[in-house]
This record gives structure tokens, C-alpha cells and sequence, in this order.
């Protein structure tokens, strides 16, 4: 049995266009039409077409864009999740860029090239079915085997829940790596509630933000009158974590002193609090982590060799954000749910050219990074959708700096057009068609530029 074509919706008042449209897309999509808004209404009530075609300009006034932008609000008030793809004119950017602020995903120029609607359309459909399976995934109760606050479809992210889930049969020592903010404590929390261990305390604790003279009865504990200010007797997180699992963050700052105490307690799991005279046995895994080369500490003298291999028996290696592919807008639109179900704003996703800045940016702050741009332009916002100016990113003109604006045009046209050729895989007609431009000048500047112009059917 062949799956069902996904729905998709034209909204027109030409019905030459609308049956121009349903014709190159019918072997795609199961075509819906509707010729003015209450129709439109209709086929969303019934259908609940997740991509939406429509032309702003609609009965009673089709020289207009009133009615346009009320069916607009309309669908996305009544579905917040459609992607609606706003059909214009060439002389139409203005409502066009009105459209996209107001809820619409992406807008695309009359006359219709079909085979670039055809990418547009598979791309919207695309972020809604992704948008979809998150929110599927909210509602739904998660088995423990489920990575608690984990996304991730990449075969790389893969390979990591895969060597948790073997990791975590055991209770040998765990060396976790990567950047700042890739998320090395989730990880080692994933170890841990799939161990034996869940149902003891997960603590941890991170070895760089305490003081040296305050660390060592952190970890390991003291006894009252050990020094100056000890009161009372006090557990270490080391014993608190009996049962359970501690995680050493950014081991390589521990200081060599406590890397000696450590090593002993990693080999016989006994520790002696400040003070104390009592060896006191405790049953705690010891996870670790890390964003420092700790191989350059250990030559570099800082970092025990032999407190290493004990802690690293199996090391977990945590990507950067900029490797995971299709994970950066998955990730991102799970966080634009979480803080829409805070706040009371309601934005309806991210524009088509916010999703592209999201999977062209280099991400050097990583999932934490990503996290708060996200915060950041749900505070930000002013329409439905998210732009990419909403997130912070830059316009562009400071890649310009150092230019006149001769030089800035230039530079800034050479690009445009190469793109454009890039995402049209040599299409003249498509490319200049996506610049506003005719055939003649997109011949100009490859000519000027010395542009590939290995033309496409």
C-alpha cells in the first residue's frame, strides 16, 4: 500500500494559476484549492494541510492584500504550526517582508518557477514534520531508556547514546569530553539514570569554581575543629553519593594535591575526611569531564598520567553543535517550544531565513549558546515568526568593513549571484528569477566576476 501524499493547500484567486500549480505538484502532494478565504478556511478545518500556497491579493479586493494578510492571521491563528508561503509579485517585497513578520514561513515571486517552489515546499514541509515529531515527543511519557533532555538524530549523536547505553551497564570510571556548553553533564546524568545506580543521588560538582582550600572538604568531607570555621562534622559529596554516581566536572583544574587523594580513593574506594582518622568505605561511581587536552596538561606537568587511564578506563567524546547536521534546528525549535509554553507570546516558529542562519552558523558557544539566542528571540520578536535579527545575528555589514561602497556592492552582488547559481545548480533562469533580476544583467555580472556560468535545462 503506497503511503498518503502530504497535504498541501493553494489559495488563489486565478484558478489558471491554481491549476497550473496543482499540475506540477500533484505527483508530490495531495493538491487542495480554495479561491478566497472562506474556502481557505474550509480546506484548513478539514484538512489541516500543513503547507500553505497563498496569494495575498483575494476576492473582494484581489488588487489588494487586506484580505490576503486576514487569511493570513486566520490560519495561523487557527494552526500555528503551518508553514504559509506567501505568493507576491516582484514589485511586492514590502508585504512580502510584512507577511514573513506576521506569521508566514517564507515568500516566493509570480512568475512561478516550479522547480524552486519545489525546494521551498520540501524544506517547509521538512521543519513542520520536525517541529511536529518534538511536540509529538512533549506529550508523550518517555521509557527510561530515553535520554532525559537529549536530542539527537545524527549518526554522531547516535554513536554517543550508544556507547552511554554501554557504559552505563557498569561502574568503571567515565571520562567525558568536548566543548564548553555540548552538553557533558546531561551525558553523564544519561549514564547514571541508566544504571543500576538511578535510583541513588546524581551530584555534581564542578572542580573549577570552588576554591583549593575549600575543594578537598568538599570532596572528601571534614571533621568538626579540622580547621578554623569547622563547627560541625560534615559529609563530602564523595560519600553523599554512596550508592550513586559524582560527577568530577572540569577535572583537569583539580589540583595536583587532590589528584594524589583522588587516585587512592579511585583505587580502593575509601576516603578519609579533613581531620579524620577513620577510613570510611564508600560504594560511589566517579564520572569525569572535561573541555581541556588533558594529554597537553599531563605533559605539561598539571595533570596525574596515572590519575588519567584511572579515570579515563572508557572516554565518551561529546560533539560540537557544528557537527550535528539536522540536530541545530531540531534542538532549536525544541527550545522555541519550551519557552513558548513560558511565556505568553505567541510566535509560530522560525522564518525560512532564520532556519538558514541557524545551519550556517558556526555555533562556538554550542548548545548553551543556541539556548539562549533562542531565549533571546522569544523576547525579542515582534511578529509570529522568528528572523534572524531576532537571534542577534548580524545583517552582514560588518563583512563589508574596510570597503567603499563601490567595493561593498560589488562584493555583495558577486555573492548574491553566486549563491543564487549554487541553490538553482546553475539554473540561469531560476537564479536571476530568485535575484530580481532579468537573464541579461545575471549574464553581466558572471561575466564582470568571472563567475562559473555552466548553464542547466
Amino acid at each position: 500500500m503506497c503511503p498518503s501524499k502530504k497535504i498541501l493547500l493553494i489559495v488563489d484567486d486565478e484558478a489558471g494559476i491554481r491549476s497550473q500549480m496543482k499540475w506540477a505538484l500533484n505527483d508530490l502532494y495531495e493538491v487542495n484549492q480554495a479561491g478566497d478565504r472562506e474556502e481557505a478556511l474550509a480546506v484548513i478545518e478539514t484538512k489541516h494541510p500543513p503547507v500553505v500556497c497563498l496569494d495575498l491579493g483575494l476576492p473582494p479586493h484581489p488588487g489588494g492584500v487586506e484580505e490576503g494578510f486576514l487569511t493570513l492571521d486566520q490560519i495561523i491563528g487557527s494552526e500555528p504550526r503551518t508553514k504559509v508561503i506567501v505568493i507576491t509579485g516582484q514589485e511586492e517585497r514590502k508585504n512580502a517582508l510584512k507577511a514573513i513578520r506576521q506569521g508566514a514561513y517564507d515568500f516566493f515571486n509570480k512568475p512561478i518557477d516550479t522547480d524552486v517552489l519545489k525546494v521551498v515546499l520540501e524544506r517547509a514541509f521538512n521543519l513542520y514534520e520536525m517541529e511536529d515529531e518534538i511536540s509529538r515527543l512533549r506529550r508523550e511519557p518517555r521509557p527510561d531508556d530515553v535520554f532525559e533532555d537529549m536530542l539527537g538524530t545524527s549518526p554522531i549523536m547516535q554513536e554517543v547514546f550508544s556507547k552511554v547505553r554501554k557504559v552505563a551497564t557498569s561502574d568503571a570510571p567515565v571520562l567525558i569530553t568536548g566543548e564548553n556548553g555540548t552538553g557533558k553533564e546531561l551525558v553523564a546524568k544519561a549514564i547514571h539514570n541508566l544504571s543500576r545506580r538511578r535510583k541513588g543521588e546524581f551530584v555534581p560538582i564542578n572542580c573549577g569554581a570552588i576554591p583549593e582550600n575549600l575543594l578537598e572538604s568538599e570532596l572528601f568531607g571534614h571533621e568538626k575543629g579540622a580547621f578554623t570555621g569547622a563547627i560541625d562534622r560534615r559529609i563530602g559529596l564523595l560519600e553523599m553519593a554512596s550508592g550513586g554516581t559524582l560527577l568530577l566536572d572540569e577535572i583537569g583544574e583539580l589540583p595536583p594535591p587532590l589528584q594524589v587523594k583522588l587516585l587512592r580513593f579511585l583505587n580502593d574506594g575509601k576516603l578519609r575526611r579533613v581531620g579524620g582518622n577513620t577510613e570510611i568505605e564508600t560504594e560511589t561511581r566517579v564520572l569525569a569531564a572535561t573541555n581541556i587536552d588533558l594529554d597537553e596538561s599531563i605533559r605539561e606537568g598539571m595533570f596525574r598520567e596515572d590519575l588519567f587511564y584511572r579515570l579515563a578506563v572508557v572516554t565518551v567524546e561529546v560533539p560540537p553543535l557544528r557537527k550535528r547536521g539536522d540536530d541545530i534546528p531540531l534542538l532549536a525549535n525544541s527550545f522555541l517550544q519550551g519557552f513558548a509554553d513560558e511565556g505568553k507570546k505567541q510566535i509560530s516558529g522560525f522564518s525560512q531565513t532564520a532556519v538558514q542562519a541557524i545551519r550556517e552558523y558556526g555555533w562556538p558557544g554550542n548548545i548553551r549558546e543556541l539556548e539562549n539566542r533562542v531565549r533571546r528571540a522569544m523576547i525579542m520578536a515582534e511578529g509570529q515568526r522568528i528572523l534572524p535579527a531576532d537571534l542577534g545575528f548580524e545583517t552582514g555589514k560588518g563583512r563589508f568593513s574596510g570597503m567603499n561602497l563601490k567595493e561593498a556592492r560589488e562584493a555583495m552582488e558577486m555573492e548574491m549571484a553566486e549563491e543564487a547559481l549554487e541553490t538553482c545548480k546553475g539554473n540561469i533562469s531560476s537564479a536571476a528569477l530568485a535575484l530580481g533580476i532579468s537573464r541579461p544583467t545575471l549574464y553581466e555580472i558572471i561575466e564582470k566576476h568571472g563567475l562559473n556560468k555552466q548553464e542547466t535545462s
